[in-house]
């Protein structure tokens, strides 16, 4: 069990995801119910250990839970991930009277969350990734809206790939997970899916499926690549070449990660930021918020660093006999 905890820290750390602030604001004002000082670091790690920290009040999070992105701020920090940088900012936390700290981020920041913890800093993790790709939730703050953009933005994509009688491939974020592609490609009754968890590079059988298609009539083809993948420009020029089809990469990078947060995110993202702060007010530590099977539920960070997450073979095959 953690001491008792009096003021409570809050910081954004990796990607931006929508949703952040309604987190945000959800623990802000959780923790001043609750009679907790509350301090906003900018930045995340980075602006930790600049000590760029701010107090916060009821009026600090107004007018911002329909806002994109963070209103903290967020940056990659790579002397975090070093045990001077991790002492270092253990102790500016100690020296602002930070000792309960909610972190919102993905993995990467869940490390820096739980190296802290160990230096006495309690700590609990939010999932805020536009990725998908925590293992221990089926949640996480901001995919669903990057979902929903990148749905919208491919939709249109087709329209005008039916015009011209083109191929487009279209390259989602995920980073290293197929998620966004997969639910993409499903929404969006994409031809061929892409995913790093299933693709074997085979690009031959895509050609295949799109001269087949042509011979039974089809106009276009759709092709949702998952950034993991990546190369959609040069693969392009390939298909193109091999199938005589005009073909055209979108690489819809950012904009995913931008624009008001759904419902889904702004309600999910609320009931997260408040259970951190429930946690930390009923001293625990060293926890990461998660929603599984219909319910908010908590997990040991090592525990939770520790699972293995992967994309689900049914819906992936439903999407395959469904292009066909």
């Amino acid at each position: 069990m953690a001491e008792n905890v009096n003021t409570i820290g809050v910081l954004t750390s990796g990607g931006d995801a929508p949703g952040m602030n309604a987190a945000i604001r959800a623990v802000v004002r959780t923790a001043l119910v609750n009679g907790k000082k509350v301090k906003g670091i900018m930045r995340g790690y980075h602006g930790m250990l600049e000590e760029k920290i701010i107090d916060m009040e009821a009026s600090s999070v107004s007018d911002i839970i329909q806002r994109g992105g963070t209103i903290l701020g967020t940056a990659r920090c790579e002397e975090f991930t070093t045990k001077e940088g991790q002492e270092k900012g253990a102790a500016i936390c100690k020296k602002h009277g930070i000792d309960g700290l909610v972190v919102i981020g993905g993995d990467g920041s869940f490390r820096g969350a739980q190296k802290l913890s160990h230096l006495g800093i309690n700590t609990i993790g939010v999932p805020g990734t536009i990725d998908l790709d925590i293992a221990c939730t089926e949640f996480t703050i901001g995919f669903d809206t990057a979902v929903n953009t990148a749905m919208e933005a491919i939709d249109k994509i087709r329209d005008t790939s039916t015009s011209h009688d083109r191929c487009s491939i279209i390259e989602v974020m995920g980073r290293h997970a197929g998620y966004i592609a997969l639910w993409c490609g499903i929404a969006n009754g994409a031809e061929d899916i892409l995913l790093p968890e299933r693709y074997n590079y085979d690009e031959q059988r895509i050609i295949n499926h799109i001269i087949d298609s042509r011979k039974k009539g089809k106009k276009h083809h759709i092709i949702v690549n998952a950034e993991g993948i990546g190369h959609s420009s040069s693969m392009a020029k390939r298909i193109e070449a091999a199938t005589g089809m005009e073909t055209r990469a979108t690489i819809l990078g950012h904009m995913q990660r931008g624009g008001n947060p759904t419902c889904k995110d702004r309600v999910y993202a609320t009931i997260m930021g408040s259970y951190a702060v429930d946690l930390l007010c009923q001293g625990k530590s060293n926890r990461v918020v998660a929603y599984k099977e219909g319910e908010y539920v908590d997990f040991e960070i090592d525990e939770a660093l520790a699972m293995k997450k992967d994309i689900s073979t049914y819906q992936y095959n439903v999407c395959r006999i469904l292009s066909r």
